[in-house]
């Protein structure tokens, strides 16, 4: 049976090969239940591969993938009603209003009106629902795709690269949604995207790929930034002083050098300061997410 404290999702050394060509590359990774999980990397990295394979458009080579407990290989059906997905542009009729393109899909789902009226509410679309879908700007047909896709309450919502063609308001406003249905409906949220700005601003956690290869998982939620540890560079007047305050710490080129949290630095540079030693610059060496990114992509555009 599926325990809820088990990962809604788990990926086993997945791998996909095209002829000789690996696209995938002994991709391991777990999503943990009621987060925004982030899918990040560059353009051809993976993602939207990883993605069809996790909703079955496209075999795996070697390895699982296993959604609430049904293996996609094995028991596709358990593993895919799991599942709400709008992977590339959500489809829809845009000759019949938002309306009437959510009963036609709730119809094939076996779902009542009140989830329509609930799922419409989530994602903000009361007051346009019964306008027509031609008339509709890219965001709010992008509301309408994830409201459909919500209908049946599934435990995993994926989403690849739902903010493309979207205008400032619009990722604005689905990062809001997204956000709500992790928190309201308990959603699982999986979502690709090649922004990293976005991906910092929407999500929990973020998983970094590359050329189909995991790089980095990074938890991005307010309370694990805070006790991350980092690399930091100490330049102070008395060095070897500065060390002896901070024994597991190290010299390099006059600075000292220690591994420690936000809170951490703080007290370090009061005890430095209270002993009379001038702490003239305090800097951060870990790679942040942004430089990690920027290294895989070469420097060049993010978005």
């Amino acid at each position: 049976m599926y325990m809820s404290q088990e990962p809604v999702v788990r990926l086993s050394n997945v791998t996909k090969k095209i002829g000789s060509k690996t696209i995938i590359d002994r991709l391991t990774l777990d999503i943990p239940a009621g987060q925004v999980y982030g899918f990040l990397g560059p353009n051809g990295s993976g993602k939207t591969t990883t993605i069809r394979m996790m909703v079955g458009l496209m075999s795996i080579t070697e390895g699982d993938i296993v959604i609430c407990g049904s293996s996609v290989k094995t028991d596709f059906e358990k593993a895919i009603a799991h599942i709400g997905a709008i992977v590339e542009n959500p489809e829809m009729y845009k000759f019949l209003t938002g309306y009437q393109n959510m009963v036609h899909y709730a119809r094939m789902s076996g779902v009542g009106k009140e989830r329509i009226d609930e799922a419409v509410a989530l994602v903000g679309l009361e007051k346009r629902i019964h306008d027509k879908v031609k008339t509709y700007s890219l965001g709010m047909r992008q509301r309408l795709g994830v409201a459909q896709a919500i209908l049946q309450r599934p435990k995993l919502l994926i989403l690849d690269e739902p903010t493309n063609g979207l205008d400032p308001q619009g990722i604005r406003e689905l990062r809001d949604y997204l956000r709500v249905l992790a928190r309201e409906e308990g959603t699982t949220v999986f979502v690709s995207s090649h922004l990293l700005s976005e991906m910092e601003l929407m999500c929990d956690t973020v998983a970094i790929i590359q050329s189909g290869k995991l790089i980095d998982v990074r938890s991005l939620k307010a309370e694990d930034l805070e006790d991350q540890y980092a690399e930091t560079g100490f330049e102070v007047s008395e060095p070897q002083r500065a060390l002896e305050l901070a024994p597991a710490g190290r010299l390099e080129e006059g600075r000292l050098i220690v591994t420690v949290n936000r809170e951490q630095i703080a007290d370090l540079n009061s005890r430095l300061v209270a002993a009379g030693i001038k702490v003239y610059g305090i800097q951060v060496l870990t790679r942040s997410l942004e430089d990690q990114f920027l290294e895989m992509t070469g420097g060049g555009q993010i978005g």
